[in-house]
């Protein structure tokens, strides 16, 4: 659903939608929960140099890993772009930066859902974006090296079992064995300064699926918070 924005004042917006929704709709989109609305601006300054090399140098590893020549492996990803996101056709020459970046995010998930190894130092950038960090966790990526990965909380658990703990509370990040050891040896604030880690909250379903924690085990914790337990 798009909107357009009517006024700011402080971190109050008014938007216009473009089509009509209604109270009943909200709370069906929301599942019950208070409802939530992710605000994206559409950024239409042109595509910068920056994303246009590390685009050219991820569709080059991808080349390089399946063997197939850039320029066909630049139009197959486009195209599975436009299937998934509905998006029309571009041109890396003179598209937004929106599009560069949606599709530069693209391209990192076809490489995470894939196992292909990528030689860019887009990895810098990872453990500030929550969208990335995210897969690094679901793939089992080091937000730092992108070596096999632990999945680690910023706040530690304790003595606390695990299986009792309401994870939905916790930040994560996702750490190799030796960066893991690190960040215990120096202290996890100081860890996540020098590597400029944004340790993030994982959706209900994210949880569920990384198998931290069961829908069953929600259900009991709120249970008994609603309960007074």
């Amino acid at each position: 659903m798009f909107a357009k924005i009517i006024s700011l004042q402080g971190n109050q917006v008014t938007l216009q939608l473009d089509d009509e929704l209604n109270m009943d709709q909200l709370q069906r989109f929301a599942n019950g929960k208070q409802p939530t609305a992710e605000l994206i601006i559409q950024d239409e300054r042109l595509i910068s140099p920056d994303q246009r090399k590390k685009i050219f140098a991820l569709i080059h590893d991808v080349s390089q890993f399946t063997g197939y020549y850039e320029r066909d492996t630049e139009m197959v990803l486009k195209y599975r772009y436009y299937a998934k996101t509905g998006a029309d056709s571009f041109s890396m020459s003179n598209c937004d930066m929106t599009t560069a970046n949606q599709f530069l995010t693209f391209i990192l998930d076809f490489c995470f859902e894939w196992d292909i190894p990528f030689r860019t130092k887009l990895w810098d950038s990872i453990p500030t974006d929550y969208h990335l960090a995210v897969q690094c966790l679901r793939y089992r990526k080091c937000v730092i090296c992108g070596k096999p990965a632990e999945i680690a909380h910023y706040t530690a658990v304790g003595n606390r079992k695990r299986n009792h703990t309401d994870h939905r509370k916790f930040s994560f990040m996702s750490l190799c064995h030796d960066h893991h050891f690190q960040q215990h040896q120096m202290g996890v604030k100081s860890f996540v300064i020098k590597y400029h880690i944004r340790p993030v909250r994982l959706s209900d379903d994210d949880l569920i699926r990384l198998h931290i924690m069961t829908r069953k085990r929600m259900d009991e914790i709120d249970e008994e918070a609603a309960n007074g337990s």
